[in-house]
């Protein structure tokens, strides 16, 4: 009992993600001794539901991925495995009995009749229905602390995570473009690396101002809901979301090339353009975009993102525009920016 409470304790003191992940993998380890278990994060989507294999232990010992930024190569359809598709569809913990005496047994974490987590886990066939129990409780509780979490970073009105968190995403993204760059020399443009990276999009909705002053600001509140639900359902799963603030909202675009980036703008601009908005009818959004450089600050890839939005409201709205494509066509001149200074952002 005291090694669980003191589990219990160390889950309840990590404020991230992926140091939740870690320590929930210890307890785990330490309290039921699986051969193999997986932390799997859900992502709904539009067309499949994908997992991402984030955290666990197995054959090579533990392994622990960055919880927010979904790698990959550790993703895959959730309908490629049964069991993980059948717990996620009966929403209650399954198992499956190998012929090696073994079950595998999977647990989901629920919000809102979704799982947004599934708990993997290969155990002996002499474990014990007050362990059972124990594991449960354990893992509703992992899911109650997870929601607390997401509480905290997401932006109360609509849903889609706050300021606060896109703050310390972007952080992250810049310094594994950072690593990235260092790991892939002139050997990995050899072999042929494609010329992919993370692109910031700032989407600010045209003429806002007056459907609140129009319409008020409950119908302008429920335009944003509005726009943050079409914001889900036109970018990819593992593209991260913001409300910035008011009206703006941020999109940090996983690995893709300028024109993938574009074409992915361009949906979710003419997807808003075509939606009709409760009272207020049609709105549109204006959309300025720039690629994430190894050695940017926040405030260098942000402002290069504004002067592409500034372009866009200044030359009709509703259009999307590319900050280094504007540059190379000389349309406007590159920014400068102050090294040295201090700017919140």
């Amino acid at each position: 009992m005291l090694e669980l409470i003191s589990h219990v304790v160390q889950i309840s003191a990590r404020r991230d993600r992926t140091e939740i992940n870690s320590a929930m993998v210890d307890t785990l380890l330490d309290l039921f001794h699986p051969q193999s278990l997986t932390i799997y994060r859900c992502y709904s989507g539009n067309k499949k539901a994908m997992v991402f294999a984030c955290a666990g232990y197995g054959p090579n010992g533990q392994f622990l991925r960055n919880a927010y930024l979904p790698d990959h190569r550790f993703c895959q359809p959730i309908e490629r495995d049964p069991l993980l598709n059948r717990c996620r569809k009966e929403l209650s913990a399954v198992i499956d009995f190998l012929d090696d005496g073994m079950h595998r047994i999977v647990f989901p974490v629920i919000r809102l009749n979704e799982p947004i987590y599934l708990i993997e886990l290969l155990l002996s066939d002499e474990f014990s229905a007050d362990h059972r129990v124990t594991l449960m409780g354990l893992i509703e509780y992992f899911g109650n602390h997870i929601s607390l979490l997401d509480y905290g970073e997401a932006d109360t009105l609509t849903g889609l995570a706050s300021r606060k968190t896109f703050d310390k995403h972007l952080f992250e993204l810049l310094g594994k473009a950072a690593s990235d760059e260092m790991l892939s020399g002139p050997e990995s443009r050899r072999r042929g690396a494609p010329c992919s990276s993370h692109w910031l999009a700032v989407c600010d909705i045209d003429h806002f101002k007056n459907v609140n002053d129009s319409f008020g600001h409950l119908i302008g509140d429920e335009v944003l809901i509005m726009l943050s639900q079409e914001m889900r359902r036109s970018f990819r799963f593992d593209d991260q979301l913001f409300r910035f603030g008011g009206e703006e909202f941020i999109a940090l675009l996983q690995p893709t090339d300028e024109t993938f980036a574009l074409a992915t703008l361009e949906r979710f601009r003419s997807n808003v353009e075509n939606q009709l908005f409760s009272r207020v009818g049609r709105i549109t959004v204006s959309i300025g975009f720039s690629m994430l450089k190894p050695h940017d600050t926040p405030t260098d890839v942000i402002d290069r993102a504004d002067e592409a939005l500034y372009y866009a409201k200044r030359h009709g709205r509703n259009r999307v525009d590319c900050y280094e494509k504007l540059i190379a066509s000389g349309d406007i001149a590159a920014k400068e920016i102050a090294k040295g200074e201090i700017e919140l952002f």
